[in-house]
């Protein structure tokens, strides 16, 4: 059987994920009930982002040639599963959106395909758009590729134009299709096929997966030989040689795996039954261990603080809230989370290095889901020393806004350090794109759609190490802190609203140290917001006081992180998420501020 590798990769929302859909559909490899849109999306919290978190693997076959596809993340905060999914490869469809055109995310993904030399085809997508300008576009991508120095060969890409939700691609523009027949022609012509070596059998970890009743399964590219079910082979890894059993061996087609007697060379193939292997090992012939290059990735640039719940509400929510539990969910997430660093500076505290805050924060949410209670605390750039000198992480930003709305945005971005390197006008809107320290950015996305009423579109991706940028004050205002536990009444809320934007409503528990709203001032403020009105023979209805109440500002788990002081944590539990002082007693906390100025 011929085979083709390939990997699809965009920029988020350029429509990867969609494209898959329809070649999964017109190659006729779903089985009855298993389609929909962004049927690889089978991860809960990816269907409601709708975005590419893990990368995955699927397979159609078209005239005679089976395809193996990879949908990646587009995302640079997950590029961790991208650079994983690239090793099982020989050629990338880089989806590119006719109208935004090449994004910043879209360059990382494409630096990681060009210095793999993975051969590139184009797809210029929703070419069905009122404001898509593919010939531009087109331009645009050759440019990116050219100065990520690509080669001759690689600059020589075929290209298409798509309308990946209807299931249609062409050639040249006006002669439209109604059908992937050109993508699927295209593939066969220009990706090369598997480069495989004679010798016994040898494949290189690239993903894991988990069966109750087989246990842990290794997906990899088989890059020589063959081996059959029972076989015993060798596992080479960072800590040394072991050896396993093969309990069973499959290969994919459609949403399904399928068992095999013996996997073909250049498969992407799964195999069930080796205990204790992890992503980056070597699976080898057990009398020829020898191991390819290990995976690596791009290094960490955010770190977080996290610690078990010890807020006064612990363990009212959640099932899991010791630190041995946090410290098992964290040890299992490593194996299959390559981009993550865990560390323990002390017993009861872990710091977590990651790509991005979006790569800590779906980790945080997907524990609370788990039932998991944690606190976290503000998110910290890594610095780095180099001849002396310190640097920080940049970031590529680029923001699409309305005109008008552009000037307060360019006044925010110019507090937090930004520098714009280029800007281009479209009708009533402007994009810019600027190159700012990371943590300048925290807290930005929030502040974004409130300077531009939800019009605003961000996207950035790391670009490299530099200098010290200076302090960057990123929170102007203060907390209100509550100085009594029990529970919050509207009587106190209504006569606080003036100063204080509250995240609580009435009839909420709260607890002493707990944030319980923004103070309009840059200092925080102790509120007590258990107070009541005094029972009296002639009182209103407290009805008319909950019309007047502002509604409480509701935060998801990304702009609570953004929120955060450096004295502050977020109590992350699975039916809540709660702002709190580091410190809860408050006359500790103002000797605490006291010993700091002095």
């Amino acid at each position: 059987m011929q085979l083709r590798n390939i990997a699809i990769i965009a920029h988020v929302d350029h429509g990867k994920t969609t494209l898959v859909d329809a070649m999964l559909r017109q190659a006729r490899a779903l089985q009855r009930g298993e389609d929909g849109e962004c049927i690889l999306d089978r991860n809960d919290l990816e269907r409601e982002r709708g975005i590419t978190i893990l990368a995955k693997n699927t397979a159609v076959q078209w005239n005679d040639v089976k395809i193996n596809i990879v949908d990646t993340p587009g995302h640079a905060d997950f590029g961790g599963e991208v650079e994983r999914a690239l090793s099982m490869v020989d050629g990338v469809l880089v989806l590119v959106d006719a109208a935004e055109g090449p994004m910043p995310q879209t360059r990382f993904v494409l630096r990681k395909a060009i210095a793999a030399g993975l051969k590139p085809i184009v797809i210029i997508n929703k070419v069905d758009r009122q404001d898509a300008r593919p010939g531009i576009v087109l331009s645009a991508t050759f440019d990116l590729m050219a100065d990520l120095g690509a080669s001759d060969e690689q600059l020589d890409f075929p290209h298409l134009f798509a309308v990946g939700r209807q299931g249609r691609a062409w050639f040249e523009l006006g002669q439209e299709k109604d059908d992937l027949a050109d993508l699927f022609d295209s593939i066969l012509k220009h990706i090369p096929v598997p480069q495989t070596e004679a010798g016994p059998f040898q494949l290189r970890v690239a993903n894991l997966d988990y069966s109750s009743y087989i246990g842990r399964i290794a997906i990899g590219q088989v890059r020589r030989g063959s081996c059959r079910k029972g076989d015993t082979l060798a596992i080479v890894g960072a800590a040394g040689t072991t050896q396993g059993r093969v309990v069973a061996l499959y290969s994919f087609h459609g949403l399904s795996r399928y068992e095999v007697e013996a996997p073909i060379p250049g498969d992407i193939i799964a195999i069930a039954g080796l205990e204790g292997v992890e992503i980056g090992d070597s699976i080898c012939h057990r009398e020829q261990p020898d191991a390819l290059p290990r995976l690596t990735v791009d290094e960490p640039t955010v770190h977080i603080t996290m610690l078990a719940n010890t807020s006064p509400f612990s363990g009212q929510d959640g099932k899991f809230v010791s630190v041995q539990h946090v410290r098992d969910r964290l040890r299992r997430e490593k194996e299959t989370n390559l981009a993550l660093r865990v560390f323990e500076p002390s017993p009861d505290r872990f710091e977590l290095h990651g790509r991005g805050e979006l790569h800590l924060t779906i980790l945080f949410e997907t524990m609370r889901r788990e039932g998991y209670e944690l606190a976290v605390g503000q998110p910290q750039v890594l610095w780095r020393e180099e001849n002396g000198r310190r640097l920080e992480p940049y970031e590529t930003l680029v923001v699409d806004v309305p005109e008008q709305r552009f000037g307060a945005v360019m006044e925010q971005l110019g507090a937090r350090r930004a520098e714009m390197v280029d800007m281009s006008r479209m009708p009533g809107r402007v994009r810019a794109e600027f190159r700012v320290p990371a943590r300048g950015l925290f807290g930005f996305r929030s502040q974004l759609l409130t300077l531009t009423l939800g019009e605003g579109i961000m996207a950035h991706n790391f670009s490299g190490y530099g200098p010290d940028a200076g302090p960057i004050k990123v929170r102007t205002t203060g907390s209100a802190v509550a100085s009594e536990t029990g529970v919050a009444f509207a009587y106190s809320l209504l006569r606080l609203q003036e100063r204080v934007r509250f995240f609580i409503e009435p009839t909420t528990e709260v607890y002493c140290g707990m944030i319980v709203g923004e103070n309009s001032r840059q200092n925080d403020m102790a509120v007590n917001v258990c107070k009541n009105k005094k029972l009296t023979n002639m009182r209103s209805s407290t009805a008319d006081e909950y019309e007047k109440l502002t509604p409480a500002v509701r935060f998801s788990l990304e702009e609570a992180l953004e929120f955060l002081a450096d004295d502050e944590l977020l109590e992350i539990t699975p039916k809540n998420l709660r702002l709190r002082k580091k410190e809860l007693d408050p006359s500790r906390r103002k000797w605490l501020d006291q010993q700091a100025d002095d």
